[in-house]
C-alpha cells in the first residue's frame, strides 16, 4: 500500500500483510460512517499490543536492573507504557496522519481525547507487528521507540507523580514538606470543580484545578514544579 510507505520507512518495519497495518489505524468511529470498509476497527489489535508491550518492557527491566526493587520497576514500566508516553511516540512517527477517523473525530480539538486515540493506535500497531512477524520484530520497535526513553525518565524522575516529585524536591532543597489547601469549590455536586493551593510553609507556590481534590492537587504540583524550576 503506497499510502503507508512513508510510515513503514519511518518505523523501519515493512509489513508482509499490510492489511494488518491498515486495521491498526482504524478507529471504531470510522466504521460507523463506512460500514462497508474492508477492515475492522483496531480494538482487538490494541488488546493484543498492550500485552506484547507489557511483556517486552517488563522483561527488559527485569533483565537489565537486577538490583532494583519491584516497586521501582513497576513505576518505571508505568511511565514507559502509559497513554502520555505512547502519545509522544505516535507524534514522533506522525501517526495522526494515517488514522481512519469519523468526520466528527477528525474535527475534534480535544487534545486529551486525541491523545488516547493515538496511544491506543500505537498499541494496535504493536499488535499488528506481532501478528505479522512475531515477538522479536515487535520487540525491536518497542525497544527502539519506547524503552529508549527510560534514561530521560530516570534523569527527570518523571516516573514519580507530580505530588511525589514536588515533595521529594522540596524536602531535598528546602527541608520543607508541602501542604495543600482547598481554595474554592464550584459547580453542582455531580460536576464540581476544585481549586487547590500548594504551599511551602505560608507561601503560595501555585494553584491547580480539577474535578476532584486529588486531581487539583496533582495539577497544582505539576505547576509548582515549573514555578520552582524543579
Amino acid at each position: 500500500m503506497a499510502e503507508f510507505e512513508k510510515l513503514q520507512k519511518k518505523i523501519n518495519f515493512f509489513f508482509q500483510n499490510e492489511a494488518l497495518l491498515k486495521q491498526a489505524l482504524v478507529h471504531r468511529s470510522y466504521l460507523n460512517e463506512h460500514p462497508d470498509f474492508p477492515c475492522g476497527h483496531n480494538e482487538r489489535l490494541e488488546f493484543l499490543g498492550d500485552a506484547v508491550l507489557e511483556i517486552v518492557v517488563t522483561e527488559y527491566l527485569y533483565l537489565n536492573f537486577p538490583e532494583t526493587p519491584e516497586g521501582d520497576l513497576t513505576n518505571w514500566r508505568a511511565s514507559l507504557v502509559n497513554a502520555k508516553m505512547l502519545h509522544v511516540v505516535a507524534e514522533e512517527i506522525s501517526l495522526d496522519d494515517y488514522l481512519y477517523l469519523s468526520r466528527g473525530e477528525s474535527k475534534d480539538k480535544n487534545k486529551k481525547a486525541r491523545g488516547y486515540i493515538l496511544a491506543n493506535a500505537i498499541e494496535a500497531l504493536i499488535g499488528a507487528m506481532y501478528l505479522d512477524q512475531g515477538l522479536d520484530a515487535a520487540k525491536k520497535f518497542i525497544l527502539g521507540r519506547i524503552v529508549v526513553k527510560l534514561a530521560e525518565i530516570l534523569k527527570n524522575k518523571t516516573y514519580l507523580d507530580p505530588k511525589s516529585r514536588f515533595q521529594e524536591a522540596s524536602q531535598e532543597f528546602l527541608a520543607v514538606t508541602p501542604s495543600y489547601q482547598v481554595l474554592s469549590e464550584e459547580g453542582p455536586d455531580h460536576a464540581k470543580i476544585f481549586t487547590v493551593g500548594l504551599y511551602l510553609n505560608e507561601d503560595l507556590i501555585s494553584t491547580g484545578t480539577g474535578s476532584s481534590k486529588q486531581e487539583a492537587q496533582i495539577d497544582a504540583a505539576a505547576k509548582g514544579l515549573i514555578a520552582k524550576n524543579w
